[in-house]
């Protein structure tokens, strides 16, 4: 049980990590803009590229077509609901000062909802890592180390937003690594109430319903976020997390 834990655990900290690259750079609008959408093009990638297309490959086994298409759609659609709903309990956009004032604040929301969607993401991540770790060492391991370096990107998007938007290196990379350590905890405490009880249906969907919650919070938050801030660097920095998380997809599978 050690093994696959401490595997659960460096996939995890690699979120951590993650929040540390963006903290060497001065904080500016164009940084702000940037990293925003970086995270919006991550989040997407994830959702689109990683999440669903799994999860449909496991419906289209288990159920015939309609009902297929029924189920994923009915769980995207509850997952971003789910964000919607999320996103009237974080603070305001705006801000009364204005200008930069108001930019910081649209930052700050974008960095609470991509952490709490982060959160979500990384739960069914651990529970994978452990359970898979459980059941044969070497595929714990090698799915550790895939989702570790997939993490890394995660890190970044929660980070970077946080820390524009405060100024707080130490708060931006703490945040990263609380939202990396909801995958053992979480991981951990599933394992002691559901070992034997999680089925493939339960888990995959999880993941369309996580899946809805990070497409909800990149097209709501941060991506407009960052082209309210910056036209230009938001829509390069979407362009780069979408390359990167791609990149990252197709290298580790």
């Amino acid at each position: 049980m050690w093994m696959p834990l401490a595997m659960t655990l460096l996939a995890g900290l690699s979120t951590g990590l993650g929040g540390l690259i963006p903290l060497f750079l001065p904080a500016s609008d164009r940084l702000m803009a940037a990293s925003m959408g970086f995270a919006g093009g991550v989040m997407l990638t994830v959702s689109l590229a990683d999440l669903l297309p799994g999860a449909l490959g496991w419906y289209r086994q288990a159920l015939p077509p309609l009902p297929a298409a029924l189920a994923l759609v009915s769980l995207l659609c509850m997952g971003m609901g789910l964000a919607a709903l999320m996103g009237r309990l974080l603070p305001p956009a705006s801000a009364p000062a204005g200008g930069r004032a108001d930019s910081r604040a649209a930052a700050l929301r974008g960095a609470m909802a991509a952490g709490l969607a982060l959160v979500l993401h990384n739960l069914p991540e651990g529970l994978l890592t452990l359970f898979s770790g459980v059941a044969d060492p070497r595929l714990g391991l090698r799915m550790a180390l895939a989702i570790a370096l997939h993490n890394l990107p995660e890190g970044v998007a929660v980070a970077a937003p946080l820390y524009c938007a405060t100024g707080k290196r130490a708060r931006s990379a703490l945040a990263a690594l609380a939202s990396g350590l909801a995958e053992p905890v979480g991981a951990v405490v599933a394992f002691g109430l559901l070992y034997g009880r999680l089925t493939p249906g339960f888990l995959n969907g999880l993941l369309v319903l996580v899946a809805g919650i990070m497409c909800w919070v990149s097209a709501a938050e941060l991506i407009p976020g960052g082209l309210a801030v910056g036209r230009g660097a938001a829509v390069g920095g979407f362009a780069g997390g979408i390359c990167l998380m791609l990149a990252g997809i197709a290298c580790l599978g």
